[in-house]
């Protein structure tokens, strides 16, 4: 991230070799490494340290960050609580110590009172060889408050909501099955130049329901 333009980045990974235990499951490990010059912790909501193994949002320390929003104190005073700069951006620490990305906070979604990151549920979706695209969001529900709704593209192969949603169940538990698998075209889902998928758009795209979704 630009706030720490001036140094490596807070935590990386300069080699790959095969992994050893750390993140990647087998494999080549794309596991970060935290670098000497900054501080890094890992936090929940209440600001405590997570134990090894859960979520956290990635907050940094040190003499190479940046001093704060240009001429936005409101923006550098929310950034910079409690003495250390919020990333925005969600990790999970190895017990060899190293870190793996795992969402950004502003993606997660509060169900029941349970924390659900969408890029988990993708990662199911995307197992199954007939799924070629998948993009999960929240959706406001007057009993959970919110639960993670799943827009697919799949290949021409037949594959129904109730397999992918019960494939979902199995593979990371019930409480975070998406409620509701939706399908779209390859094509329609919303990406910006990179080819990225934009979130935003995806889930105006489900609130509007303007045809492209299908039942």
């Amino acid at each position: 991230m630009t706030e720490v333009v001036y140094s490596p980045a807070s935590a990386t990974r300069s080699r790959l070799e095969k992994s050893r235990g750390g993140g990647g499951g087998g494999g080549e490990s794309l596991s970060k490494r935290e670098s000497t010059f900054t501080l890094l912790r890992l936090v929940d909501e209440s600001g405590n340290d997570v134990a090894v193994g859960e979520a956290g949002e990635a907050i940094v320390r040190g003499p190479s960050l940046f001093s704060g929003y240009w001429q936005d104190s409101e923006a550098t005073a929310q950034a910079f609580r409690g003495g250390w700069y919020h990333t925005g951006d969600v990790f999970r620490r190895n017990a060899d110590g190293s870190v793996d990305f795992v969402e950004r906070v502003s993606f997660m979604i509060k169900s029941g009172g349970e924390n659900i990151y969408p890029s988990e549920i993708e990662r199911a979706l995307l197992e199954d060889s007939r799924v070629t695209e998948a993009c999960v969001v929240g959706r406001s529900d007057p009993k959970w408050g919110e639960v993670p709704i799943a827009l697919v593209s799949v290949s021409e192969s037949v594959v129904t909501a109730e397999e992918l949603i019960d494939r979902c169940g199995e593979i990371l538990g019930r409480f975070k099955r998406p409620k509701e698998v939706l399908f779209i075209d390859y094509e329609a889902f919303p990406r910006n130049e990179a080819g990225k998928i934009i979130r935003s758009a995806v889930k105006e795209l489900l609130q509007n329901d303007i045809g492209t979704v299908k039942k």
